[in-house]
């Protein structure tokens, strides 16, 4: 009896001694990966607290990122920065040293601090510059209601370097609190839980609770209200735009709960889109509870809102269970556009879906074309090593990814699928996930339980698109094209049969006008659509890009085209435009454009048209 006491007395020691040791080894085991000089298996932050005050007048952001950390046993740890002014460093409350080395024009600076094996938590002074990448500084005239200034962040891929001092990888989850002082007159939101309406002293404070990867730390600042759709869903835009967001995205509630029925609970308690000015680069960005949405999907029909979807789709692919690096950046967007393509079959039919999925799969073809003489690029998993990440970020993740799920549910069938997809998002949930353990996960969860053969390294590590491919069909679209055909032969074309027609039916009618159509053609269904002023912004675009193609120039279309490119910067609607008038010999007239309308582009769609046009800013 008496050993046994002793033996028990010893094992509570043992144990005690063991809860009093300070943690210092890191659990998670991180891969390498060449976007971030971060070496987070040498220490690694978990939690950041934010204090920064948003200058309009200087057009700087000036605060302090203080870091809770796992150490391993580690003599530094290891910041991503970018054109950042490094302030002051501290290590548990008390001055370090830190350096920054060498630049590199991708990656910026690793900035390393010093700390002790027992350093629990560092802390960054510091300011932005005018070089800060992740930032858009607007003047008033360039917001909707033209009479405040405006502020938004962009993150993906590597750019919240260039605004926080941080370890700026995928595979790096991390919560954060944020204060941000701001004038006023003005309101802040940021990826986390946000605030319904303005303060008095323009001091916002936020928390996000979920552990998240750096890109999606975001952050806007500008002169905007707030508008409830339902208990969990709303939208914020400048006043003058608020009804109509609100109209447009209203039906917000009903995709988060058909997303809820395909694959589970949506973890992030509340789902809010804003509408920025129209200078953002992309049509949207799934900041988590807060997605940040690009104006020119306001047409007044909803008939653009697959955007939304998509972005919701996201709060499971991308923001729940996230890429672990650039490299596997398919396993983002091709789970996030299959999602996407259920929810809008869910709310509005199987037809709408499949027209979706038609152009994504003509883009696809573009996409391939212009990949000719770098097949290497039309891989699913990618080796961007030594490039930036986003030249990773085009319609092969997108679009090929999709069509290699969407043919593997119908190999194992849809009821398996989906309950594969919903226990893989349970399953990797707030963790990361590389393309390798993603095929384990498949063949062991479904592929080897349901005894089915696939050739999924083929789809992910061969370029092209292999022959078991799903083959998308849509009626309504053969009958678009079939009314090409007809008004090619006749020049003329029955408007009772495009009375009807959604928005997609007539983006691919635009799109597939043969090569030989010509201008005077053109013009005859500009005199009878005026498609030249056509509201909706995709159709437009479409269209100016057949404009340029045909060398149409009546009914104002040149001045339209001008105008568009000055007013919007999302990047896929003003580099399509841009690049065909480069196709065509032309790159003198967009250059004379580009010239007027780059100060209104952010620099994710300035880095692409600069590169596209030789256009050197300096």
């Amino acid at each position: 009896m008496k050993k046994t006491l002793l033996l028990f007395a010893s094992l509570v020691l043992l144990f005690a001694s063991c809860q009093n040791t300070p943690k210092t080894a890191v659990i998670n085991h991180y891969i390498e990966e060449p976007h971030s000089f971060s070496q987070p298996n040498k220490a690694v932050v978990t939690h950041l607290d934010l204090d920064i005050k948003v200058d309009f007048e200087t057009e700087i952001i000036t605060g302090t990122a203080s870091y809770l950390i796992t150490n391993n046993n580690a003599s530094e740890i290891i910041l991503d920065s970018k054109f950042l002014e490094i302030e002051n460093v501290q290590a548990d409350g008390i001055d370090t040293n830190f350096s920054l080395d060498t630049f590199d024009q991708q990656l910026g600076n690793a900035l390393k601090i010093a700390i002790k094996p027992e350093t629990k938590r560092i802390s960054v002074s510091y300011k932005t510059t005018n070089k800060t990448e992740a930032l858009q500084w607007l003047k008033p005239q360039q917001t909707a209601d033209k009479e405040q200034p405006f502020l938004f962040t962009q993150g993906q891929a590597i750019l919240t370097r260039t605004w926080i001092p941080i370890q700026d990888s995928p595979q790096i989850r991390l919560t954060y609190n944020a204060t941000v002082s701001v004038p006023a007159q003005l309101m802040a939101v940021m990826s986390a839980e946000n605030p319904k309406e303005k303060t008095e002293n323009g001091v916002y404070s936020f928390k996000m609770k979920q552990p998240i990867s750096p890109y999606l730390i975001a952050l806007a600042v500008g002169d905007i209200a707030y508008k409830p759709i339902s208990n969990r869903t709303g939208v914020y835009a400048e006043k003058s735009m608020l009804e109509a967001v609100y109209n447009e995205f209203s039906d917000m509630e009903n995709m988060v709960a058909s997303a809820e029925k395909l694959y589970g609970t949506y973890a992030w308690e509340q789902f809010d889109v804003i509408v920025l000015p129209p200078s953002f680069p992309f049509g949207g960005m799934e900041n988590p509870r807060l997605t940040f949405a690009t104006p020119t999907v306001i047409a007044g029909d909803k008939s653009l809102t697959s955007l939304v979807a998509h972005e919701l789709a996201h709060s499971w692919s991308g923001n729940l269970v996230t890429n672990a690096t650039w490299d596997d950046f398919w396993l983002n967007e091709g789970f996030t556009v299959y999602f996407e393509m259920r929810i809008m079959e869910a709310l509005y039919g199987k037809d709408r879906a499949n027209m979706l999925a038609r152009i994504g799969r003509q883009d696809l073809e573009e996409e391939l074309a212009g990949f000719k003489d770098t097949p290497n690029d039309t891989k699913l998993k990618l080796n961007l090593d030594g490039r930036n990440p986003d030249d990773g970020m085009n319609s092969i993740a997108y679009d090929k990814g999709y069509l290699f799920l969407r043919t593997l549910e119908e190999t194992v069938g849809r009821e398996n699928f989906d309950v594969f997809l919903k226990n893989y998002f349970n399953s990797n949930a707030f963790s990361t996930i590389t393309t390798e353990k993603f095929i384990t996960y498949l063949n062991e969860n479904l592929l080897e339980k349901h005894q089915i053969s696939f050739n999924t390294e083929a789809w992910i590590y061969e370029p092209g698109i292999p022959e078991n491919q799903s083959i998308i069909v849509s009626d309504k679209f053969e009958q678009v094209e079939k009314t090409v055909a007809e008004f090619v032969k006749t020049n003329s074309i029955d408007k009772t049969i495009t009375k009807t027609w959604t928005p997609q039916e007539w983006v691919h009618f635009v799109r597939n006008f043969p090569e030989d159509m010509s201008a005077a053609q053109m013009k005859i269904l500009d005199n009878t659509f005026d498609l030249t002023h056509s509201k909706n912004s995709y159709i437009a675009m479409v269209w100016y890009e057949q404009s340029i193609n045909h060398d149409y120039h009546s009914n104002d279309v040149d001045a339209q085209i001008e105008a568009f490119l000055i007013k919007v910067g999302r990047r896929w609607y003003v580099s399509t435009i841009y690049k065909a008038f480069k196709g065509n010999n032309k790159t003198d007239v967009a250059l004379e454009i580009y010239k007027k309308a780059r100060e209104n582009y952010h620099s994710v769609t300035t880095n692409t048209i600069d590169a596209m046009l030789g256009y050197n800013p300096e």
